[in-house]
Order: C-alpha cells, then structure tokens, then sequence
C-alpha cells in the first residue's frame, strides 16, 4: 500500500463521515511506506508530509474504531443546530454545560446510558429515557430533570448547590437549548482550575520550620512531610556553584571562582554569586534562548525550499536583550504582540513582533484561489496558536475547525483572535536606526570627525583664478570647494548661469567659513543667517529656500529655482565676516545628478552695491556625466600621499556612518488594515458563516471590548493589554510555570503551554498561584522570581537517591531531590568552547554561520569543512533555519524549530556519543584546551590533569583519576585527556 492509497481511503471515509479534506497544492505522490527518501527527507518537510498522508490513514483508523472526538477531526459533526442567541449560548457553556460534562454524563452518555437517558445531545435529553422526558422545553417545573437534581437525587453522593438548580430551571425556561453538542464527559468547562481567578494563599504550617529559607519550601515540604518524606541534605558548594551557575547563565565556573566560593565564609556568598550572575550579560542569552524554543524562533522559512531569513536575528537580539533588563512582562508581550506601536522605540523594539511572524511560511505560493486562501489560513493559525499556546498556555488552534473538543474554548473564540492579527503578513519591514543617546553620540562624534577631514581635504583644492586655463576639477553633483582670498562680506550670491541637463537648478546646502575659524559654517540659519532666492520653483513642498542653509544634506532638504537653468540664492549674514571657502553641492547623499549647476558665478558684498567675483566655474574642468575626476591633478609626490591618507579615513567613517544611519531590515512583518472576519465552517475557507469581530476567550471572566471597525494596531495592543490584565489568571500563571520547569526540569505543571484539560495538573496549585500573584507584585518582573527559587532551600538539595523517597515518588514530584540533569545542546558547546578558552563572548548582530554559502532554489546545507574564531561565539548567535540541525550538537535534543518547543525532549542516542567524540569539532577544540593546559601550567602531565579537571568539571581529580589521567598523557597526549573530558558525563550532566 502507498501513501496515496491510504489518502483516498481516508479521504473518502472523512467525506461520507461528515467532515471536510481540504485541498492540497501538490499532485499526490504514490511513495511506498518503507522508502528511504522518507528517512532523509528533512523533519519539517518530513512532518509535513506525514501529515499529509500518514495521518488521514490514522484517522481512518481512529474513526473506524471509536466515536471520534478529539481535537483532529476538520469539522463539527454533521447536523448540529444553529447555535442560539449569545445569552442563552454564555448561560449554557458557563452554568450548564460544566454540570452536564462533569457530572452527569458519567452516567448519562451514549456509551452508559443509566436508566436508558443520553444527555450528550437536546434531542436525546427531550427523549428521555425508561422513565420519559428529561426536560420539557419552556417548563422547567414539569421536566423530570428539575425534579431529580431539586429533590438532591442526582447527580448521585453530589447534589447542586440552590444557584446550580436556579441555573438548570432558567435554562429550560428558556428552551433548553445546546450551544454545542454533542456534549462529552472528560472536558473542562469555565470552571477549569486555570481559568479561575488567581488566589494567593498564605504558606502553609510545616513541622520542620528550620529547614524552609523561603516561603516556596513551605509549600513543598508540606507535601512531602504528608507522604512521610523528608528533603535531601544541602548540596555541596562546588555542586551548587556550577548548578546555579548553568541554570542562570548556561557557562560553567572557572576554578577561581570555584575556588572562591567554597572558600567565602559570609553568611550571604550565595546571595550575592546569585545577584552577580543575574546582572550579568550572559543571563539574558541563557534565558533568551528558552524563549526562541517557545515561540518556534528561526531563520528559514521552512517548507520546501527552505529559503533563508538573513533579516530574522534582531528578535533574537530582542530577546536577550529583554531578559537582561527584566522588563514587565506586560511591557514584554506589549512589544511583541504590537512593537510597530511604541510611540520612540529603538529598533529592536520594533523588531520585536518577529515573533508574530516567526512561524514556517510557505513562500513558493498556490495558483489556485482556493490554495492561496488556505495558506493565508494557516499563516494567521500559526500566529494565533503562537500567542495563545506562548501567553495563555491555552490550545486555541483546537478551535480552527469546530469548538474545543477538551477546553471551553469556540470555534467563535478562534475567530474573534484570527479578527487580531487578520492584518499581519509575513514580510521584511523598513525601521529607523536606533536612537539611543550612544547611537546619537557615535554619530555626532563621527560627523564632527568628518566635517575636520573635509576642511583639512578642502586645504588641496586649488584656489578659484580668473582668466587662467581650466585647471580646477569640474564639479560634481555631491560637493563642490571654491576657495579664494580672504575678503569681506555680508552677503554672499551664488548664481547658476546653466544645468547639465538645462533644467531648473537644485542646491541643497550653501556653506560659507570664516577665514579665521576654518570649521565654523557662518551660513547656518541658527547662527542668524538668512536666504533669499530669484524664485522657487512651484509647488514643490520639499524644495525651500530655507534648505540650502539648514545644515542639512540631501534632496530631501534643498531649493530649486523656477528658471531653467538659471537660478541664484543669496546669504545674508549677521554681520561682516572676512571668509575665504564655499562648499556647495546638489545632492550630499549622491541619489541625484540631474539639475547640477555647471555653469556659475560666486559674489560677495560687504557694503551695499559694492558686489565683487571671487570664484566661478571659469577655471574648472568640463562637467561629463559619469565621468570620475581626479582629486589629486597637480599635486606633489607628498601631497598625494597626504591627501589619500585622508581620503582613506574619511570613507572609512563615511561607511561607518552610513551603517549607522540606513534603514535596518528585519523580518518582523508589515501591518495593513483587514477587512471582515468570518467564521468559516469546518475551517474551509471558502465556506464563510457570520461576521466575527475580534475579541478573545469567552471563558476568561475578563472583556476585551473592542469595535468591529478597530484599526490593525489597537487590536493587538487590546489583546495586549487583555493577556497581561491582572484579572486574567492565565498569563503569570503560565510565566512562572516556565521558569520552575527550566530550574527543576519540570513545571509544577509538566505541560508549559497546555494548562488545559488535556495538559498535566499542577502538583503544588497553591505554590504556583502564590508564585504567579509574587510575579504579578514584583511589578511582572522575572529576576525576583528567580532568587526566590535559586535561593530556596528545595533548589539547593542535593541529587543524590533515596530509596524510600524513591518507592513513595518515583518522578520526584514532590521535589524531594534535586534531579541530576544533561545540559542541553547549547550549554554544552558553550562549555566546550569556555573550556578550550576559545569562547567568543561578543554579543548581537547576525549569527555566524556553519554552512557553507549556496545559490540553490531549493536550499542546501553544505558543512563548512573547518570551523574557526567566528564560529566560536555561543550558539544561541549559530544562524538557525529549520529543518536543519548543527553535525554535532543537534543530536543533543535541539529543536529545529518546526513547531514550538516549550519542553525539550531528552534523549540518550548513540549519536551523542559518536558526534561528541569523533566530529572534527571536538577534535579542534581538545587541541585548543591542550594548548591553554600547557601555556598555563607548563608540560608537566601531573599539573596539566589536575588543571584540565579543575576547568572542565569544577573539581581537582582523584588520586586514583590522576593517575590514570597521568598514563593517559603520557602515552597519547594531553589531546587525549581533553577530548575525554568532553566526553565525560560529568561533563554533560548537572547534579
């Protein structure tokens, strides 16, 4: 059987069933289930694929073999009424419906059917069972349903409260009707624990008070010490230094500070190692790269082609750089959701919604109207599951097709989120530089620098003689120097007598200096002077008199004359001046060469009507179109070299400054205002039901009111400011989740971004709503919550096992230990780097690349044959696509970034081990560390082993370790010893 026959067998069962099979773009491809492309194909192309085919053969089955329920079917089942009005929809889906789900259809669904009553759907509950209707439409007083839950004979051992009762009696009054159906037991309803308001409870009472440094260890050693348990002894300080050290910065120690902190007899040593590393620039590309797992960061597009984003690396530089300053996590998801909006935001901010658009996106495109519309659908799913699944920790995505099979979430929910980003596409945006006070003085500084080179170059310009032979460059459209003996003036007029294309003339800037202060640019209307001009041509809004003396370059900010090919303007200056150098130019930024003046005459007047000639374009060079003048004509041997010294410097900041100020480009989206939502039936994009406008999650007790009409920008910033509400219990909820996960290596619950009914349920809810309200207190900030953990007396058990410990809470639930953990992809090539003393700690800008450089349709990652320096930086820096994994380290569990990785998997595979001690990488860096082991400590085998063990696991050998290290160095090399320290599970792991 092919993967085609399993598609049409699926296709066809799914469409008799009631469901929809959406189109695909592609011909169906007859591909044996055991081909060997299928292994080497690459693992987003390969999911995709999978999907593509395998699934639907699932589904087959799945349908064939049960009812068919959960969250993968394409549609809601076939027949279902039309919803009803959105009153009486809130009153079921929030008072009835969680009843009906959680405690009546554990007898009363269509598999059990107790006394012959199904209420999983109305008609079923009119029907009734062996005793008659349950419910009479309309008369609550007459439905046998009312009668039993009043009477307190059902549910069974757990009657409605009176509210509950009233509920039920106002819903059949009001014509029982279902919002949803078929109902199924084993769903969260609104009254689902992550839904519900957060509520900070004191820590409880415990028996060993001495034991608790926090308020976090009450809460943990109160379930342990109900399960007869007690915590394991305080780790060692070596252990807890390189523990705390990974956790917080991902670097191991070096002996010194090792060496210092076992040896600091404060009382507070800790605490302030915690604060030293928290500050540290290192924290933020430990805990940035966390975040990338969760929000699928890449820089590839994915799917076939796999064409590469060079633009997507200021998120990531976003990233780290937010978590260094601990910025509020509302001000966090503000600029991510809607970064674009921040009224003086540098760039990185504004790179920052790089996460709506840091999903696959299919750039070969669809011919078909129909496969255009889908993969717009699926562009906008992936930005709505990104924030959903990212901020609420909710499967919102479920809802695409049909209302959530599991959570209280509606198909209507999804499509009011769609309504939110319906106005992002996936594209590279245009921002302006940043404007930080140390961009702007670089600049200035860089600018001034200039302006001293330009003078000192201006000392060869050949002074202006009349009536000589043209000697003197012809000019140019980006900047011209007449200099003449010093004289007098007050006024200064340039004329243009012709253009080198016989238009009107465009000056952009006039600069006049005094003779006495070669810098000083008399002309500058700050300092007084005034321009007039024979005209200006008309209506041009951007070409005013009042630019040429403006001090600044550029078209955008010049004057034109109304005359073709003639023109003048003239300075007025405050006062007479003696001067002796004009600089002028048409177009400073050499984007424009028409309406040069080639033609000129420069005059100067100290008293009225006394104009006299000091420069014209008599002695200069005939102006030709493209042509390059030589600046140095007439110069000496020394001259010349002078001059291209200077030359040389000032390029050199012109390029600078020119980086400094362009655009940067970023793959951060663009914004336009969407037209109608709809919600679609079954997901099928040309299938459009009602009208939808944004909103957010009904279950949520919190409104999000926002106008039908909003513009693009508020619905964001709404959804914004709704995730990030202190009444939304969701947000800090979710937040502190992740950061207890990636200290202990599972959440309070273990599912980071499913806080819904098919995600884990919290082992300590108490501790996890006392840490979100702490979160929310400590103004939404991170770093607070970090000491509270690191500093507790839980974090800093030691990992040893304890056998009852172990028979009573096999998963150490209950945090009875430490659990010893491997250090993930990234921490360790760091480490082997910091080790070898080749890390390149330098921080931002593109990431360096492994690969080497192609031209391919379809992109091919081809392995640089050696690695050097810039490669050593840390990895997070290593330019990620998908699909596509580093030799080495991606072995080690690393996402590749397909979908979202809020939980890494971990894994021990023959391929570690072989990568870890064979790749070429390793070998190198074994090298590096043998040559720091010997430049430190000399060639002595028995310093270089207790050296190598100090750097590379924090502690001095064994007697019994050293002398085998020892054997070890002597017969093959201190290379040897370093390549198996790399290898070492000491190495690899974190007690």
């Amino acid at each position: 059987m092919t993967f085609a026959d399993l598609h049409f067998l699926a296709s066809a069962h799914l469409l008799e069933s009631g469901f929809a099979v959406l189109p695909r773009a592609a011909s169906a491809r007859h591909i044996p289930l055991e081909d060997p492309f299928m292994l080497s194909y690459g693992s987003e192309r390969r999911d995709r694929f999978l999907g593509d085919w395998v699934f639907p053969a699932v589904m087959v089955f799945l349908c064939l073999t049960t009812s068919f329920s959960c969250c993968v079917g394409s549609g809601r089942a076939a027949g279902n009424e039309k919803p009803p009005a959105d009153a009486k929809t809130a009153h079921f889906r929030d008072q009835i419906q969680p009843i009906l789900t959680g405690k009546c259809l554990t007898c009363h669904d269509t598999d059990r059917k107790k006394g012959g009553l199904d209420l999983t759907r109305r008609a079923n509950a009119l029907t009734g069972g062996k005793h008659g209707a349950a419910v009479q439409p309309g008369k609550a007083a007459d439905s046998l349903l009312v009668k039993r839950i009043t009477k307190g004979e059902m549910p069974p051992g757990n009657p409605l409260s009176p509210e509950q009762i009233a509920a039920f009696q106002k819903w059949i009054d009001d014509g029982a009707a279902y919002a949803t159906e078929p109902l199924a037991a084993g769903r969260a309803g609104p009254d689902w624990w992550s839904l519900q308001k957060i509520a900070r409870s004191d820590p409880p009472k415990v028996k060993n008070e001495r034991w608790a440094r926090t308020p976090i260890d009450r809460f943990i050693l109160a379930k342990l010490e109900e399960k007869g348990l007690e915590p394991s002894p305080e780790a060692e300080r070596a252990t807890l230094l390189r523990r705390v050290k990974f956790d917080l910065i991902g670097l191991p120690p070096t002996p010194e500070e090792m060496d210092a902190f076992i040896h600091n007899p404060a009382p507070d040593a800790y605490e302030k190692l915690v604060n030293r590393l928290l500050d540290s620039p290192a924290y933020g590309e430990r805990w940035g790269r966390h975040w990338l797992d969760i929000v699928r960061f890449a820089e590839s597009h994915g799917y076939e082609t796999n064409t590469l984003r060079f633009t997507a690396w200021p998120y990531r530089d976003y990233v780290i750089r937010a978590f260094n300053e601990d910025i509020p996590y509302p001000q966090f998801a503000r600029e991510q959701l809607a970064g674009d909006t921040i009224a003086g935001a540098d760039s990185l901010t504004k790179s920052a919604t790089g996460f709506l658009v840091g999903g696959a996106h299919d750039t070969v495109g669809n011919g078909t109207v129909e496969g255009q519309l889908q993969q717009r659908m699926d562009d906008l799913d992936d930005m709505l599951a990104a924030a959903s699944h990212t901020f609420l920790g909710m499967t919102v995505n479920c809802a695409r097709c049909h209302d959530h099979k599991f959570d209280p979430i509606t198909q209507k929910d999804y499509y009011s989120l769609q309504a939110i980003f319906s106005g992002v596409q996936h594209a590279d945006r245009e921002l302006a530089p940043a404007d930080t006070a140390k961009h702007k003085e670089e600049i200035d500084g860089i600018r001034k620098e200039l302006a001293s080179l330009e003078r000192r170059l201006d000392d060869f310009e050949p002074e202006f003689k009349a009536g000589t032979e043209k000697r003197r460059p012809p000019v140019n459209p980006r900047r011209n120097v007449e200099r003449f003996p010093a004289v007098e003036a007050k006024f200064v007029r340039f004329t243009s007598t012709s253009t080198n294309d016989g238009i009107e003339p465009c000056i952009d800037e006039l600069e006049i200096y005094a003779a006495d202060d070669p810098e000083n640019n008399v002309a500058l209307a700050s300092t007084g002077a005034k321009a007039t001009a024979s005209s200006v041509f008309p209506n041009a809004s951007i070409h005013q008199i009042h630019h040429v003396n403006d001090g600044k370059y550029g078209n955008s900010w010049s004057w034109i004359s109304k005359e073709p090919g003639k023109g003048w303007i003239q300075i007025e200056l405050p006062k007479v001046v003696k001067i002796n150098r004009l600089v002028w130019g048409r177009d400073r930024e050499e984007r424009f060469i028409d309406r040069l003046a080639v033609g000129y005459r420069i005059e100067v007047e100290a008293e009225p009507g006394q104009w006299r000639e000091v420069a014209s374009s008599e002695d200069r060079l005939p102006f030709v179109s493209g042509a390059k003048a030589d600046a140095r004509a007439g110069l000496t041997g020394d001259q010349k070299r002078d001059h291209a010294a200077l030359v040389q410097q000032r390029d050199r900041l012109q390029n600078r400054l020119t980086a400094l100020t362009k655009p940067i480009v970023v793959y951060a989206g663009t914004f336009a205002q969407p037209g109608p939502t709809y919600l679609l039936k079954r997901g099928d994009p040309l299938a459009k039901g009602d009208e939808v406008a944004p909103g957010a999650l009904s279950a949520v007790k919190l409104s999000m009111a926002i106008d039908a009409n909003a513009p693009e920008q508020e619905r964001r910033l709404a959804l914004a400011r709704w995730i990030t509400d202190p009444d939304n219990p969701l947000a800090a909820r979710v937040m502190v989740n992740r950061v207890w996960h990636y200290h202990f290596g599972r959440g309070i619950v273990d599912t980071p971004s499913d806080l819904g009914f098919n995600g884990g349920r919290p082992t300590h809810p108490e501790l996890l709503d006392w840490l979100a309200a702490e979160y929310q207190a400590n103004g939404w900030r991170l770093k607070p919550i970090h000491k509270l953990i690191v500093l507790s007396a839980t974090y800093r058990q030691a990992g040893e096992s304890n056998p009852k410990a172990l028979a009573v809470d096999q998963q150490n639930t209950l945090l009875w230990r430490r659990t010893p953990r491997r250090l993930e992809a990234e921490a360790v090539r760091d480490s082997i780097l910091a080790v070898s003393g080749k890390l390149d700690t330098r921080m931002g800008g593109p990431g360096y690349k492994i690969w080497e450089k192609n031209t391919n349709y379809v992109t091919v990652f081809k392995p640089k044959a050696e690695l050097g320096p810039d490669e050593f930086r840390r990895m997070i820096y290593q330019f990620k696509p998908r699909s596509q994994q580093d030799l080495v380290f991606g072995t080690f569990d690393c996402p590749d970034a397909a979908l979202a990785r809020p939980k890494r998997t971990v894994s021990t595979t023959v391929l570690q081990a072989l990568n870890l001690y064979n790749s070429r990488f390793t070998l190198a860096q074994a090298g590096f560390f043998a040559e720091r082991l010997k430049a430190e400590v000399g060639e002595d085998p028995a310093k270089q082993v207790t050296r190598a063990f100090e750097l590379a696991l924090g502690r001095k050998p064994t007697e019994k370790e050293s002398a085998a290290a020892v054997e070890l160095v002597r017969e093959h090399g201190v290379p040897a010893l370093c390549r198996a320290l790399y290898n070492a599970s000491e190495f690899l792991y974190v007690d």
